[in-house]
């Protein structure tokens, strides 16, 4: 019984492993910008702090995540859980308008609608997570759930269009404001489309 219930985790633990590692992966080639320097930072030199604010944020929002999915660890740890699950929503809540600030003041250099991509998706962000935050503390567990799936799927997104942006076949289709607002939107509005296809679906088994 207990080989047959690690054998259905597994693949869980698979996928929290690579989101992690993509994660991480992701962090490590961002790390330059902690350098603060005019080289490393461009025309972001001057807004420094918020730069290093919304990267910070956004670091500690997608290494906690994963964990709030962990049922082991919200079950035997529920002290731990809430704590990294607080620690999850503050990170949103200074990184997210960090981006806004980000995307109101440096975006519009790269386009209009590289800029507009940009506000939707943190808005997105900040609305998904704090109707996680709101249901967890009316006490809607299984909503809390489901909109924790949507912020992370958000969250996410992040790497997912970096990781695009800097494969060979997606670069030679354009330029950065040619190209890249399709990925931001792509990154979180398919993900979203999907699982609410699946939550819609498990809702009626």
């Amino acid at each position: 019984m207990i080989a047959r219930t690690k054998l259905e985790q597994a693949p869980k633990l698979l996928l929290g492993a690579t989101v992690i590692g993509f994660s991480a992966y992701f962090i490590a080639i961002s790390a330059h910008l902690f350098k603060l320097t005019q080289e490393e930072l461009g025309k972001y030199f001057d807004i420094r702090g918020v730069l290093l604010l919304h990267v910070s944020g956004g670091a500690v929002a997608l290494l906690t995540g994963p964990f709030q999915f962990w049922e082991e660890l919200r079950s035997a740890r529920r002290g731990l859980h809430r704590g990294m699950g607080n620690a999850y929503v503050l990170a949103i809540a200074v990184s997210a308008p960090c981006a806004v600030y980000l995307s109101l003041t440096t975006a519009y250099d790269v386009g209009w609608s590289y800029a507009l991509s940009l506000q939707a998706w943190a808005s997105v962000w900040m609305v998904s997570t704090g109707l996680a935050y709101r249901y967890a503390r009316q006490k809607k567990f299984r909503l809390h759930k489901e909109w924790m799936v949507r912020s992370y799927l958000v969250t996410l997104a992040f790497v997912l269009s970096a990781l695009l942006n800097k494969l060979p076949f997606v670069a030679s289709k354009g330029s950065l404001a040619e190209v890249s607002p399709g990925l931001f939107w792509a990154g979180w509005s398919i993900p979203l489309f999907v699982c609410d296809i699946v939550l819609s679906t498990q809702r009626k088994q």
